[in-house]
């Protein structure tokens, strides 16, 4: 296994200096972008780096240091550095929680690739970019069309004192569209797939998928009706969301707040802490009973599916919501033995220059019963939303306010003509037990956003929310919004 002979020196410099236990994760990462705005190659961008961090134990305190220098001077520096801020935290620190982790494993595990992208030609990246955004300029309102494409890989080797040895390699890909109109004195923007583009884990075949060319016309045509559709109504209304959307309100409203850091005040960055106390567990009625969203990091295609998060702990599949119950929470070792669980492999870093800790990852509402096309029959006055274009939640993730791209008003079942800028707003245990209908699997979707931040100094996670179309009874649609 390759980085093995540093990996024993590293944790052998650990062990000496004092550490109980200690972990090193090495990487090798390389990041791809290109954008294509109004013609012109706007980005090209192609980075790669390696390095490793690592974690040391140190009288129940962890310490973390990383370099890119892999000599044998720069791997004892480096975990020499690591015990001495382990020491020095457990000098200072009130409460001692930290542990070794229970379980050692040796094993690989490789995201599946159709096509891997190191095998498409410049060219024809190039090409696709160019003629999508193209496509966007059909309606004389379009002033700005943009056409993206972003590629991830990373070659990650965790070894540890008590003897794992995991080697993986992950890939994600993602594309997306966005068209700006501007006309009528006003500005609307569409973007394709979803809000963000369809990002998710696997190779060039995402790409692929999602269908840019075919998408590129509809979506400026949208764009452009939208400058001439009437503003959204304000008031209490049904409101059917779409999977993009939905895919947002999992991830604001339940991922961030299931974040069991955030529930012990360990973290309150970005919207601070949570409204989920472990007092809860097992009581709050968090939704309706139509509503379990589960944790899924062995999900076919999502952005945070990997065998082992940088703990080394192996992906499971566990609650946060069932049938409507909070059930659970995204955890650490630490956190989750703190209340008496295990970890369910939520703990991720940007890269081998970061310290893990919780993320989100995979979270996934799952689908019900209901056609899509059947969520609209009993609707008398409601609203249709799609793609998500402005969010807003206090600092416990209780109080929301979302706006979407576009939605249709729906009058008596049926859809019927074009809104714009909607918006709506609730209580998150309130919204959640509104819900009276989830579509079926037909239409559930893995949503990824390849840009969830977290921590201080920030870094960036990706994740992915499967979610179908769902159904909201009484929601408050319209507030924020002035002529």
């Amino acid at each position: 296994m390759e980085f093995e002979s540093l990996a024993g020196r590293a944790l052998d410099t650990s062990r000496s200096r004092g550490a109980s236990y200690a972990d090193v994760r090495f990487e090798s990462v390389r990041t791809e972008r290109i954008e294509v705005r109004n013609g012109i190659v706007a980005t090209l961008a192609d980075a790669s780096s390696t390095g490793f961090g690592i974690r040391a134990l140190v009288d129940g305190a962890w310490g973390f240091a990383a370099s890119a220098d892999t000599s044998d001077a720069g791997v004892d520096a480096t975990a020499a550095r690591a015990v001495e801020i382990a020491r020095a935290s457990a000098a200072i620190g009130r409460q001692r929680i930290g542990a070794a982790p229970a379980q050692p494993y040796v094993d690989t595990f490789h995201t599946p690739l159709q096509r891997d992208p190191a095998d498409v030609p410049l060219s024809e990246r190039f090409a696709l970019l160019l003629d999508a955004e193209r496509l966007l300029h059909g309606a004389p309102e379009i002033a700005v069309g943009r056409a993206w494409l972003d590629l991830w890989r990373a070659d990650k080797y965790f070894f540890s004192t008590i003897g794992s040895r995991i080697a993986q390699r992950i890939c994600q890909s993602g594309a997306g569209l966005q068209a700006m109109a501007i006309g009528n004195d006003d500005v609307q923007v569409r973007t394709y797939p979803g809000d963000v583009g369809l990002y998710q884990s696997g190779g060039w075949e995402i790409v692929e998928q999602a269908r840019l060319l075919e998408g590129a016309p509809r979506i400026a045509s949208e764009a452009a009706q939208l400058l001439r559709a009437p503003q959204c109504p304000s008031g209490t209304l049904d409101v059917i969301l779409g999977g993009s959307q939905m895919s947002l309100q999992i991830h604001e409203s339940c991922g961030h707040p299931a974040e069991l850091d955030r529930v012990m005040g360990w973290e309150a960055n970005f919207s601070g802490t949570s409204f989920l106390e472990t007092s809860q567990l097992g009581k709050l009625q968090y939704g309706s009973d139509l509503v379990t969203i589960v944790v899924d990091n062995g999900l076919d295609r999502g952005m945070a599916t990997c065998g082992y998060d940088d703990e080394g702990t192996k992906s499971v599949r566990s609650d946060i919501v069932r049938n409507g119950v909070l059930a659970g929470y995204e955890m650490s070792n630490d956190t989750a033995r703190g209340i008496g669980l295990e970890s369910n492999a939520c703990v991720r870093a940007q890269g081998w220059e970061w310290m893990p800790m919780i993320r989100m990852c995979n979270l996934n509402l799952l689908p019900g019963t209901v056609p899509f096309e059947n969520l609209f029959d009993d609707v008398r006055d409601g609203v249709y939303m799609e793609s998500n274009r402005s969010w807003s939640i206090d600092d416990r993730r209780l109080n929301f306010q979302f706006g979407c791209e576009m939605g249709w008003e729906i009058k008596n079942g049926k859809r019927g003509k074009l809104l714009k800028n909607p918006t709506y707003a609730g209580m998150t245990p309130v919204f959640w037990n509104a819900c009276d209908a989830i579509a079926d699997e037909r239409s559930w979707f893995a949503w990824g956003t390849p840009n969830c931040g977290k921590g201080e100094p920030m870094q960036t996670g990706r994740t992915t929310q499967a979610a179908a179309p769902a159904r909201f009874r009484g929601v408050s649609v319209g507030v924020g919004y002035s002529e």
